[in-house]
């Protein structure tokens, strides 16, 4: 298997398994990454764009990855293919929890390297040639390409974004059409793929719509979901749950596999990355029935023997101690658990950078009014800043963009990080087809530190531009960077 992968050339799909649609080469991450990188001093960009923590891990997960080294020979070799014991037996007993289930470490759960692999060997283990994949889009650009690797064919679901047309001028609500939902399911649907909350636009899916997803499979029995929750914990405005619905076990997170006669139906898919600012340790997992479980268990083994034995032990020792009282480090406040000041931190870094995009010309989600997860705020592009756009930035070439130009919102991104210094991603690559309204929007990670974030939250507020009217705008910016100060 390995071999195969080397001797791929570089034009093959798993060269660039995130290129846009209709990208002779490149993709988004590479081309922006390369930006950055290629800047005359990367240190001062303010990248907004990729969305991983640049902050350790909390202390006490480095400390049990320290203790870890230091068991002796054990953990420094390989562990069980489809999981370590120690870990599997911890999910097992969490998510029996959260599914109000009892599921068996061995047979209920893998552990893989990352979330992504979990996804790829579902999608490997599920598909064959001629399968259909519904994708809700805009969408994580992975699940295009890996659906592609394993044969599948996509079948696309917009969300609906509907503006609100109060005098606020905030954004709106990405909503699903249960009507177009059910349109696109049918005999030759294999999988959906649910992503809540939701990357790029942070939407968290209702627990009714979740419910019309079920509803729109149940019909036909070869059809599962793919449930991506890697970012549950992260749910910093909750959505209000139906009357009669049952109590969450984490706050604001509805489990897709909890509905009723849906735990048969889904592989659950998360990872201990984002939760504890991770991404490097690279630990996975799937969770559900045997059925759906032993397949990617078989495959393990020939993908590679197993998952880090260090990693997976300290995540294992480290997710009993998230749940108990956690001192932030900083301010020495105390907060219930380690989840309850991971939402803090969020929420603060979220309302920092809405006031200051929007006091930049941006149209942002209100959070009083729509649910939010995860740690991206999907911007929406006005004219008012599309019109600071040089002329010689819109519609040139390159290679890495949809059609081979930039649109608006690939050129504003291009101009932000060239002019301000600020990194951020458009939305276009999140998209099947090319449109202008695939242009109006732009990702925000806000997963970064406090820094980073007060640093371009002044590089889109402040002018520096000199005279009366500079003058008084950078006032303005001072003002309201002071009024919203993370520090």
């Amino acid at each position: 298997m390995l071999i195969l992968l080397f001797l791929l050339p570089l034009s093959s799909p798993l060269a660039a398994p995130s290129s846009p649609p209709g990208s002779p080469g490149g993709t988004v991450w590479t081309h922006f990454g390369g930006l950055v990188s290629s800047s005359p001093d990367p240190s001062l960009i303010s990248n907004l764009g990729q969305g991983f923590p640049d902050s350790p891990p909390p202390a006490f997960v480095r400390n049990q990855l320290q203790k870890a080294m230091e068991e002796g020979a054990a953990p420094h070799q390989y562990t069980r293919s489809s999981g370590h014991p120690l870990l599997v037996k911890e999910l097992a007993s969490r998510y029996s929890q959260h599914l109000a289930r009892d599921l068996d470490p061995l047979t209920s759960v893998a552990i893989t390297v990352g979330a992504s692999q979990a996804l790829y060997l579902s999608l490997q283990s599920l598909i064959s040639p001629g399968d259909e994949v519904v994708i809700f889009e805009p969408y994580f650009d992975l699940y295009l390409s890996q659906v592609k690797l394993a044969g599948g064919t996509p079948v696309f679901v917009p969300l609906d974004f509907t503006p609100f047309s109060d005098p606020s001028g905030r954004g709106g609500e990405w909503t699903m059409n249960p009507e177009r939902l059910k349109a696109a399911v049918g005999p030759r649907t294999r999988c959906v793929i649910l992503n809540s909350p939701h990357n790029p636009t942070g939407k968290v899916f209702t627990r009714g719509e979740m419910q019309d997803i079920a509803d729109a499979i149940s019909p036909f029995p070869r059809a599962v979901v793919l449930s991506d929750e890697v970012y549950k914990f992260i749910v910093h405005s909750p959505p209000a749950l139906p009357p009669g619905a049952p109590a969450e076990r984490v706050p604001g997170h509805t489990h897709f596999a909890s509905l009723p006669g849906m735990y048969e139906r889904t592989l659950t898919i998360s990872s201990a990355g984002k939760t504890f600012s991770a991404t490097g340790w690279q630990v996975g997992w799937a969770i559900g029935p045997e059925s759906l479980i032993a397949p990617i268990q078989e495959m393990l083994p020939s993908v590679q023997f197993c998952a880090s034995t260090l990693m997976q032990e300290a995540i294992a020792k480290a997710l009993p101690l998230a749940d108990e009282e956690y001192e932030d480090p900083a301010s020495g406040k105390k907060y219930v658990s380690y989840y309850a000041w991971l939402l803090r931190e969020y929420t603060e870094k979220r309302d920092f950078l809405v006031r200051a995009l929007e006091g930049a010309g941006f149209r942002v989600p209100d959070y009083s009014k729509v649910a939010g997860g995860g740690f991206f705020i999907f911007a929406q592009v006005t004219d008012e800043i599309t019109s600071e756009i040089p002329a010689d930035v819109l519609g040139r070439e390159c290679a890495a963009a949809p059609g081979g130009r930039a649109g608006e919102g690939w050129a504003l991104c291009e101009y932000l990080l060239e002019s301000k210094g600020v990194g951020l991603i458009p939305a276009s690559p999140f998209f099947s087809t090319q449109s202008a309204a695939n242009e109006q929007f732009v990702r925000v990670a806000f997963c970064k530190n406090r820094k980073v974030i007060e640093e371009a939250g002044r590089a889109l507020l402040c002018t520096s531009g000199g005279g009366e009217e500079g003058e008084e705008e950078d006032s303005q910016c001072q003002a309201l960077l002071e009024s919203a100060s993370l520090t």
